[in-house]
């Protein structure tokens, strides 16, 4: 295992293409998700599918996202700025996106992102030196090797991985990375930097006050009177005079979290 060292990608523009897993239905994540979709709650005032276009976009250009759930308010935020697949009648799952996918992906090798986890820094280390034949993971923590619980960073797929995989609903380590792994065909380096799952409102507010270095974090609009401490205060919402608001998420004026 190395780590990954800042360099120039060395495949064309039209060799790799990034898709970003914004399907999911967030339910770890409510009561939030009953306010925004998951892709949409933002981290430092910026919504979490954006941070993940932009990293996607600092080694490759070409983009897509998966939507299912909230998927009327996620296709309109995205306006046009990158191919979307729906999903429909369900979510497919981390594999069966990509599945769905692939006559758009068209024998491109794919970067993999996954559009709830709070993970900045450029890609393009990540994508160059790559080989391009074997699943490339780049894993957070300190893990060597791939395990079910492992928090992946970002992944490289070979155009023959891709290939394989069915638009029906299964995740990539059970269709794709648990074999590879056994087999020891995939290549794992180390990711050095913040990589938080967004997945609860907990991981969620220790995100964002990672991304704004322990500050609290309002949103444009919000009315806050009252005192905020290790908080995030979605836009639109309000803290009231004489209240006082410590470890929580305020997406509206009717839901809090209080994060114990």
């Amino acid at each position: 295992m190395g780590a990954m060292m800042p360099e120039t990608p060395t495949f064309g523009p039209t060799e790799l293409c990034a898709v970003v897993l914004a399907a999911g239905e967030g339910a770890r994540l409510r009561p939030l998700t009953r306010v925004l979709p998951k892709p949409l709650c933002p981290v430092d005032g910026i919504p979490l599918i954006d941070h993940a276009i932009e990293r996607a976009r600092s080694a490759i250009r070409a983009v897509a996202v998966n939507v299912h759930h909230g998927r009327e308010a996620v296709e309109a935020h995205l306006d046009g700025r990158v191919h979307v697949s729906v999903e429909e009648p369900e979510a497919l799952g981390t594999a069966g996106a990509l599945g769905r996918l692939r006559p758009w992906i068209d024998g491109r090798a794919t970067l993999v992102l996954n559009g709830d986890t709070w993970c900045p820094g450029s890609l393009a280390g990540f994508v160059a030196g790559w080989g391009g034949t074997r699943v490339r993971l780049a894993l957070a923590g300190g893990g060597d090797r791939l395990r079910p619980t492992s928090r992946v960073a970002a992944a490289l797929m070979p155009w023959g991985e891709v290939a394989r995989l069915a638009p029906v609903a299964a995740g990539l380590y059970e269709a794709s990375w648990r074999a590879l792994a056994a087999a020891d065909r995939i290549e794992v380096v180390r990711w050095d930097g913040p990589c938080l799952d967004c997945g609860t409102p907990a991981r969620y507010l220790a995100a964002n006050l990672a991304a704004s270095g322990g500050m609290s974090v309002i949103g444009p609009g919000a009315s806050v009177d009252g005192e905020v401490v290790r908080s995030v205060v979605w836009e639109g919402a309000g803290v009231r005079a004489g209240e006082r608001l410590v470890d929580a998420v305020r997406a509206s004026d009717d839901v809090t979290v209080l994060v114990r």
